[in-house]
């Protein structure tokens, strides 16, 4: 079954987070599964560019990106100002999703600053921690395998930890925006930021110029699922390509 399936493969990348490599052999013990099963999830995994395959095994292909530590170092100016443009757009919510980065923890501690009584579901210690700066929110953190340079938790746990609810505003950041949508250079963090998606009534896209016209391999969601684009610049007019472009806000 697909189910089955996508459960096994978020598995398999789950496995490989824990360990850098593993053989066809361990996978199989691991996952109950045959070794002709876990090779064709190795090979939609490897189409994907997800992983890399190696001799008798795979391997996990590494981020793209700096650091989340890094990056808040990084026009920090444009990230608060965005943060301030996006924030009144969650007056009213009750429940938002907050995806990992830079500028989603700008964001977050302007949500601390100037939003009450509200849940936010978090895979991220650093929404966490600055949220927890207002006693009337309430943050549920995603389980899952920790990724030291996002300072995040990605996983088949918390992809099933967020199957679970359902929100008014899914909020995420991206690595680049291009024709075809936001994408991330972390793919687990693409797995995380499509399920949100998937769980939101609203996807609000914060993310500053030096986006546009980027790829990255984890293509998230196309534009028609994006509600709005939360930037510092006007974006170019081919950004979007054919599609419907969604609602754009310059701080």
């Amino acid at each position: 079954m697909a189910r089955d399936r996508d459960h096994r493969r978020r598995r398999i990348l789950s496995e490989l987070e824990q360990r850098p490599s593993l053989r066809v052999s361990e996978l199989a013990g691991r996952l109950g599964v045959s070794a002709e099963t876990v090779r064709r999830d190795l090979d939609a995994l490897t189409a994907e560019g997800q992983i890399d395959r190696t001799y008798g095994g795979a391997m996990r292909r590494r981020s793209l990106e700096p650091s989340v530590s890094e990056r808040h170092n990084i026009r920090a100016e444009e990230r608060e100002r965005i943060a301030r443009r996006a924030c009144p757009l969650l007056q009213g919510a009750g429940c938002v999703m907050i995806g990992s980065g830079a500028t989603t923890v700008h964001l977050a501690r302007r949500i601390a600053l100037e939003m009450n009584n509200l849940t936010v579901i978090a895979h991220s210690f650093g929404v966490a921690t600055v949220l927890a700066l207002n006693p009337t929110i309430t943050v549920l953190m995603a389980p899952g395998i920790y990724n030291a340079g996002e300072g995040a938790v990605h996983g088949a746990e918390t992809i099933d930890f967020l199957d679970g609810f359902h929100v008014d505003w899914a909020v995420l950041g991206a690595s680049g925006l291009d024709k075809d949508g936001p994408s991330d250079a972390l793919l687990d963090a693409g797995h995380v930021y499509r399920r949100m998606v998937a769980r939101a009534e609203c996807a609000m896209l914060v993310a500053d110029s030096s986006k546009f016209n980027r790829r990255f391999p984890a293509r998230w969601a196309a534009w028609d699922s994006v509600s709005c684009l939360v930037t510092d610049a006007e974006p170019p007019d081919d950004l979007f390509g054919d599609s419907e472009a969604p609602d754009v806000l310059v701080a």
